[in-house]
């Protein structure tokens, strides 16, 4: 465990490094006025809900391609707000299956917003009375994985994450993305059951932590993240859904709850998904996913972490 306690160490520090360097001049903050910088209020890519851990790392490098379509909820109309992109995640574990890198990102959008909601995202002139169309390339998030616990050896299987989101996205004033760093660190557990034989296997598991974002000059949205699985898997088909969230202290528009699910089929070293994401409060969008995950055995183990 030492170096993939190193490992987070390290990264701890670089998160606490690129958060400083990233304030802006110190003016005194009203905290008695929320900021509306939150997810009820930008693009789908700015402030997701991440996806959160089973309780396990990977002893696998994984490559995870999806092209995802977002419909809006927030006027009612689902031609007022759509967004496509394509989607790109890496996981490579670090000389050992207990600890992960992993690095996620929009690689490009294409978003078509109406003027009516514009307006209601209070976006600057002139793009608040005008139909928004055009691309734009996501965030980077940056995390280091830690596997803690094993359900061998401790009945439950744990892990600890930290991450980073960079302020790389460029389209702010367009309500794409919010020009501005962000961190969250959180802990999983899960426990997986063989049913009939060992020919299927119930797998639930549980989250929390601390998100983080600068919102306007001299503070900052700190929230409690929560998430909670079921996902059960029958040879090469498996089937997950995850409800979960973070809660911000502002309470306007900073509390997106969502539902997500995924069918995948199973090739060998190959995931075929097809996901839905639907949030039901402060994250306004449906969201269908479609996509491939390949993995690659280059620390030679014969078998994956179960």
């Amino acid at each position: 465990m030492k170096r993939p306690l190193n490992i987070l160490l390290t990264l701890l520090a670089l998160l606490f490094v690129g958060h400083v360097s990233a304030q802006t001049d110190i003016e005194q903050p009203n905290l008695g006025v929320p900021s509306k910088i939150g997810p009820a209020y930008f693009g789908p890519n700015a402030f997701p809900v991440p996806d959160m851990l089973d309780g396990r790392t990977s002893s696998e490098l994984k490559l995870e391609l999806y092209g995802d379509c977002f419909l809006g909820t927030t006027t009612g109309r689902a031609s007022d707000d759509i967004t496509g992109d394509l989607f790109a995640k890496l996981t490579i574990p670090l000389f050992t299956p207990k600890a992960n890198l992993t690095v996620w990102m929009p690689i490009f959008e294409y978003f078509y917003t109406s003027a009516e909601l514009n307006a209601l995202r209070r976006l600057p002139a002139p793009y608040n009375t005008n139909d928004l169309q055009g691309m734009d390339s996501g965030d980077v998030y940056i995390s280091a994985d830690v596997r803690i616990l094993s359900q061998e050896r401790h009945y439950v299987d744990m892990a600890v994450r930290a991450a980073l989101k960079t302020a790389s996205a460029n389209q702010y004033a367009k309500g794409r993305c919010y020009d501005a760093p962000g961190y969250f660190f959180d802990v999983a557990v899960g426990h997986s059951i063989n049913l009939i034989g060992g020919n299927h296997y119930l797998r639930v598991a549980a989250s929390t932590g601390f998100l983080c974002w600068q919102t306007d000059n001299g503070r900052q949205n700190d929230a409690v993240m929560y998430g909670v699985m079921l996902a059960y898997r029958f040879r090469r088909v498996s089937i997950d859904a995850t409800f979960g969230g973070y809660a911000g202290w502002e309470r306007v528009g900073d509390r997106p709850m969502t539902l997500k699910a995924n069918l995948s089929y199973h090739i060998d070293n190959l995931s075929l998904r097809l996901g839905y994401q639907v949030g039901f409060k402060d994250w306004p969008y449906r969201q269908i996913r479609v996509g491939a995950t390949y993995a690659f055995d280059i620390l030679n183990k014969k078998s994956r972490i179960k």
